[in-house]
């Protein structure tokens, strides 16, 4: 399957999935709380199919426009309502059957991230472990007394067994703006303590690079070869395991991922390497085997990384299914109330406004964890089923959250919104997701072009 076509794909699987989990949260508590469902939509327009159910009361629909799904039930305010069922029309309920039925979209994008957590902290989470490589002078993080060597341990007394858990460690206490106590091991092998001090830092914070931000440069393995495959292009050219490639083709090689870079750019073509044996150095000429993979085709010289470096760089985090449950439960609640404060500080302008992602990033990360298998896929839907939720939740008329606080006010009140405010509120909503999507797709363009 080609990248593009790759991308698309599974662009269109997750937000069918997102999309299902979320509107059959609505029509499962409406129909368990007495509401008569008419339509049960994914997707915006034409119906492509469609199908009734047994008893003949609701229709169920694909559309044309995969971009968001409906739940339509009988409601006095959209149409005449038979006397018979006029008990089963959704603004006849009571209001805590309403606010139920409006809020079960997002509680249930929360359940299927809890779920997709759970399952994947049962099967394992591979990760990298956050290793510190080098830290920049003048940093942030040279002030705490990093060094390189060191092994983050935890942040804010939450642990952090991998890179992954780390960023969003110091992204929450980027957020916060305070002093954060950072445990680490250092390359003596002593746990020491750090603090890092980011209560006077005034400037906008972007999670994808705030690692370096802070001065941080996290440890990449050097570009020394572990087991050769016997007959392969490495052997043949007469290269052994610890052997160490110094540059290929006049360009210094640093690291692992620099070589692996070149080999694969160069199919089929003779490279010419420096190669460091034990202090000696000396020439090899190498041409890589041909692999094609979908429609990219690479190099490959039949070399794997040394088994010790990557047990000096891996992780796996992995739990009984109860521990596993309360880790995926933790994790969903952690990440929606970072992206709260995250959405809180671009308000602020504490946080760049790039941090808000449109379709076309949400695209081209669902194409790159769909190549890397199952586990990435799945933390990708998790991940966008929480913002779903997060977003649909926050008190904008025409989202979820809307209709929430206006039912709430409701119930304050005695009385509902009129319809004129509502009419008003509704005009409002569609002018401010208007600009959100309109900032989203800048931020698309930016992040594909520039």
């Amino acid at each position: 399957m080609s990248s593009a076509l790759l991308y698309v794909v599974s662009f269109l699987v997750a937000l069918g999935v997102l999309i299902t989990v979320h509107e059959f949260g609505h029509f499962w508590v409406a129909r368990r709380l007495g509401v008569k469902v008419l339509r049960f939509s994914i997707g915006f327009g034409t119906p492509i199919w469609r199908r009734r159910s047994k008893d003949g009361e609701t229709e169920y629909v694909i559309a044309a426009l995969p971009l968001g799904g409906y739940v339509k039930m009988l409601d006095e305010h959209e149409g005449e309502v038979s006397a018979q069922e006029r008990h089963r029309a959704f603004n006849n309920k009571p209001i805590v059957t309403r606010l139920a039925v409006v809020a079960a979209g997002p509680a249930f994008n929360f359940l299927f991230a809890v779920a997709a957590f759970w399952v994947m902290f049962m099967i394992g989470v591979p990760g990298v472990k956050p290793l510190i490589g080098a830290v920049e002078p003048g940093s942030y993080a040279q002030q705490a007394g990093f060094g390189a060597g060191d092994e983050i341990l935890s942040i804010g007394g939450r642990k952090t067994p991998t890179w992954e858990t780390a960023r969003l460690a110091f992204l929450e206490a980027a957020l916060a703006r305070s002093n954060v106590p950072v445990s680490v091991r250092d390359d003596h092998g002593k746990v020491v303590r750090r603090v890092l001090d980011l209560a006077h830092d005034t400037s906008q914070i972007e999670p994808q690079d705030l690692v370096g931000k802070l001065g941080i440069v996290p440890w990449r393995p050097p570009a020394e070869l572990g087991r050769i495959v016997p007959g392969d292009a490495a052997d043949k050219a007469g290269l052994k395991a610890g052997d160490r490639i110094v540059s290929v083709d006049g360009k210094p090689v640093k690291y692992w991922s620099d070589w692996v870079a070149y080999v694969r750019g160069h199919p089929g073509q003779t490279i010419h390497a420096v190669v460091d044996r034990g202090g000696h150095r000396f020439d090899a000429d190498i041409t890589p085997g041909v692999d094609k993979r979908g429609d990219k085709t690479i190099g490959l010289v039949g070399v794997h990384i040394p088994d010790s470096v990557l047990k000096k760089l891996t992780a796996e985090v992995q739990y009984g299914p109860v521990k596993a449950f309360a880790a995926g439960a933790g994790k969903t609640w952690d990440m929606s109330v970072l992206m709260l404060r995250v959405l809180g500080n671009v308000i602020t302008g504490h946080a760049s406004l790039r941090n808000i992602s449109g379709p076309l990033t949400i695209a081209q990360y669902a194409g790159e964890s769909a190549a890397l298998g199952f586990l990435p896929f799945l933390t990708f839907l998790a991940v966008v089923s929480v913002s779903l939720g997060v977003l649909n939740l926050l008190p904008i008329p025409v989202l979820d959250g809307g209709h929430l606080m206006y039912y709430l006010i409701e119930l304050v009140k005695g009385s509902p919104v009129s319809e004129q405010a509502q009419i008003a509120g509704q005009r409002i909503g569609i002018l401010l997701l208007l600009m959100i999507m309109a900032l989203a797709f800048y931020n698309d363009f930016l992040r594909l072009f520039y």
